[in-house]
């Protein structure tokens, strides 16, 4: 494994405020998540990256970007594509399939979570080779999915690693163990973004 992987959730755009799923659109930050990006400067200029990734889609390119990083684009950081429920809220989606759950149920005509879990076990498969740390920019979901594996957990337990937008986690190794070295992290002065049912 690298070293550490530092990972950053892209800011806020008007779906993720709302709750809505964010999967394949391509919708810009707010100009709260902008301001969210810059807040994360300060933490990350404190970090010597030996590779800066980020996600293809424009949300995630330009926190990077507002962070001061020009990164390498891997198609792989993309987020979740969440097919039939793609912009769709999970209040709108259990009203009609009371008990649904994206994790389990999965979303029609998009990705499993262990779908998902492939795309991240692939790209962590890569980062291993680098000496150093390894900056990530991308997507709730995915993130979540990615501490899960990098934890040796199954794709499905990214439930248990929620992600407010703009926020920093570390993930580090023990011996040979992936750990979590710092979870969720706001940065500067913005307080945590709503509670959103995910």
């Amino acid at each position: 494994m690298a070293t550490r992987l530092v990972l950053v959730r892209h800011g806020e755009t008007e779906w993720s405020a709302n709750g809505r799923h964010t999967g394949r659109t391509d919708i810009p930050l707010t100009p709260n998540g902008e301001e969210e990006a810059r807040m994360a400067a300060e933490t990350l200029s404190e970090w010597d990256f030996e590779r800066v990734f980020s996600s293809p889609l424009i949300r995630a390119r330009t926190t990077a970007k507002l962070a001061g990083f020009d990164p390498e684009i891997d198609d792989r950081l993309v987020e979740w594509d969440y097919g039939e429920v793609e912009g769709r809220t999970n209040a709108e989606i259990v009203a009609e399939r009371p008990g649904w759950s994206k994790w389990s149920d999965g979303v029609g005509g998009g990705e499993t979570a262990g779908d998902v879990g492939v795309r991240a076990d692939a790209f962590i498969g890569d980062a291993g080779h680098v000496e150093g740390e390894v900056l990530v920019f991308a997507h709730g979901h995915f993130l979540s999915i990615m501490i899960a594996r990098w934890l040796g957990l199954d794709a499905t337990e990214g439930r248990l690693f929620p992600l407010a937008t703009a926020t920093v986690t570390v993930l580090g190794t023990k011996r040979a163990d992936g750990i979590i070295e710092t979870l969720n992290h706001r940065c500067g002065n913005y307080l945590p973004e709503k509670p959103v049912d995910r």
